[in-house]
């Protein structure tokens, strides 16, 4: 009996302990921290050429401004409340996040929509500081740890947006681009 509650004491407490874990691994522990990712196509025609999405952690926005990013800056975007059924599509994308991104102080990855294939733009924003990327949408142009993440960003914006992506081909660009 007494080895019996022994394991009920230390099935409860390892439940315990890895709740807790959990809860202390979350992306987003602090209120302003937030990651916007988005993708952008220079010779494109149409709303869905820019599409550039803000993640705190219990809400998403899009960006009501559609600008291409620079990689003078962060991205400063005029963002709107999404419905929640979106959130929880993407919600997990923070987690995804590649170490070796964060540790990149380099604003441009590859060549972003040098070659009419687009960008990337993701940025992570986490103790007041923000930290920001390009990336070339062009698997051979970036690093190969990064290339799982651009493909978890890609399926974030085709699930939430209202004209998704088919095949990184979007609808309005010319078969010569």
């Amino acid at each position: 009996m007494k080895f019996r509650n022994t394991i009920v004491i230390g099935a409860i407490s390892l439940f315990l302990i890895l709740g807790s874990c959990s809860k202390r691994n979350q992306v987003f522990m602090e209120k302003g921290e937030y990651i916007i990712f988005g993708h952008f196509y220079g010779f494109c025609q149409g709303e869905h050429c820019i599409e550039i999405f803000k993640l705190t952690g219990d809400q998403l926005y899009e960006d009501r401004n559609d600008t291409y990013p620079s990689s003078e800056s962060p991205y400063n975007g005029d963002f709107e409340a999404m419905a929640q059924e979106k959130y929880q599509k993407v919600r997990s994308l923070a987690n995804k996040v590649p170490r070796e991104l964060l540790n990149n102080t380099e604003h441009l990855i590859g060549a972003p929509d040098a070659a009419d294939g687009g960008g990337i733009y993701f940025e992570y924003a986490m103790g007041g500081k923000r930290h920001y990327w390009l990336i070339d949408q062009m698997d051979d142009n970036i690093p190969e740890y990064l290339r799982p993440f651009k493909e978890e960003i890609n399926k974030a914006i085709e699930k939430i947006s209202d004209t998704p992506a088919i095949n990184n081909k979007l609808p309005g660009m010319d078969e010569g681009d």
